[in-house]
């Protein structure tokens, strides 16, 4: 449903929030590498917990994104748009390289983006969508050999007339619309995310291990030559995570303008967001799991992060608060589930939905809290839908 700027901005009055819960054990791994190579860590609780942080999560579920939805209507972040709008001019037109190239700079010159260090490149990466990108080529597709025929004093004054920020400033793709765009040098081209990601947390301490590899020279020389050809160490640990993010319905709607793409952009984004993986040294690991819980939360009045479920780390080897003791990861969902119930009982804030996805034992005590907490389990797809029906429901509740 297509809606006009001002009832956009009527519907963005009345807040909607997109809370995902996320419980994944991952095996020995090294996903997010600090500037020593070793897996990034917090202290939280005085203990140390293993972190992810919240970029690694947000490429690997940008990236998923490509698997699912043609590239073309995504976005891309780079130092290389001169470049891009190069070939974009170039394939559209009859102009050379060099011709395309120069009628590219014209036309950036006027968002004044810094120029990077390397001749062609922006001082940072910028996020545009692809089809943005189409449309400022479209401009001068028509009059390209006019144009590139004029010095650079007629050129400019030439593009100037042109729509360029424009074209960057509207059309979103969904990529940019759930994480934002900033650009420094012209504030008018940032859009406001409308996600948030935090960084994952391990529910329990962890210690840093390292594993210790040699690697054989195939042509070595047998009797004759000894010795690795090669001796190395790449720092891992293993962890049950704890990651949350929040997605706000009512800025996704602002920067889309279309209530359909709004809700299948948080479909889309709950659907990578669970199943993407940062692939750190995945060959050298193997690391990539599936989430044992993933609960959403719809809420009315601000996002909530549960991580103070764990601010007392996990330790199932002592007596759990839960009463669950049948692994990390069953312990991790009881404190949850227990630190959801507290937080509404708390402040009184009733959730609009809630819905929940797990793989624990049915009949244990870990989804009996979960289904307290969270609602009756179901399976992701159907999640999905729940999610989708009632916020398919929120513009019609918001004109009541």
């Amino acid at each position: 449903m297509n809606r006009t700027p001002e009832e956009s901005m009527a519907l963005s009055a009345s807040r909607t929030y997109i809370d995902v819960h996320i419980l994944q054990t991952v095996p020995p791994a090294n996903l997010n590498r600090d500037d020593q190579g070793n897996p990034k860590e917090a202290y939280f609780g005085g203990v140390r917990r293993s972190r992810v942080s919240s970029q690694a999560w947000k490429r690997a579920t940008r990236t998923h994104f490509t698997e699912r939805l043609p590239r073309q209507d995504l976005a891309t972040r780079t130092r290389r748009v001169i470049g891009a709008l190069a070939e974009q001019i170039a394939d559209r037109t009859e102009l050379d390289a060099e011709a395309a190239t120069r009628l590219a700079n014209a036309l950036l010159a006027p968002l004044k983006i810094s120029a990077g260090r390397k001749e062609g490149d922006t001082a940072y990466l910028f996020f545009y969508g692809r089809p943005q990108l189409v449309a400022v080529a479209e401009l001068v597709r028509e009059r390209a050999a006019e144009l590139a025929a004029l010095d650079d004093t007629a050129l400019a004054d030439e593009i100037k007339q042109l729509a360029v920020q424009e074209k960057f400033s509207t059309g979103h793709p969904m990529d940019v619309a759930l994480f934002g765009r900033m650009v420094a040098d012209i504030p008018a081209l940032n859009v406001d995310a409308a996600t948030q990601v935090a960084h994952a947390l391990s529910t329990h301490a962890v210690e840093l291990e390292f594993d210790y590899f040699t690697a054989v020279d195939d042509e070595q020389k047998k009797g004759e030559e000894t010795g690795a050809g090669m001796i190395g160490t790449i720092g891992f640990n293993s962890a049950t995570l704890y990651r949350y993010a929040s997605v706000g319905l009512h800025q996704l709607r602002a920067n889309l303008s279309d209530d359909e793409a709004a809700i299948s952009a948080v479909e889309e984004f709950l659907t990578s967001f669970a199943r993407s993986m940062p692939t750190g040294y995945g060959n050298s690991f193997a690391h990539r799991t599936l989430p044992s819980l993933v609960a959403v939360v719809v809420r009315k009045d601000q996002p909530v992060n549960l991580v103070s479920a764990f601010e007392e780390p996990i330790d199932v080897t002592s007596d759990s608060i839960t009463g669950v003791t049948s692994g990390i990861a069953a312990a991790s969902a009881g404190k949850l589930a227990q630190e959801q119930n507290r937080a509404v009982k708390a402040w009184g804030d009733a959730p609009a939905l809630t819905g929940l996805c797990h793989t624990f034992d049915e009949s244990g005590d870990t989804a009996k809290l979960l289904e307290s907490a969270f609602g009756e389990a179901i399976a992701f797809p159907q999640l999905l839908t729940r999610v989708r029906a009632h916020l398919t429901d929120v513009p019609e509740q918001a004109t009541r």
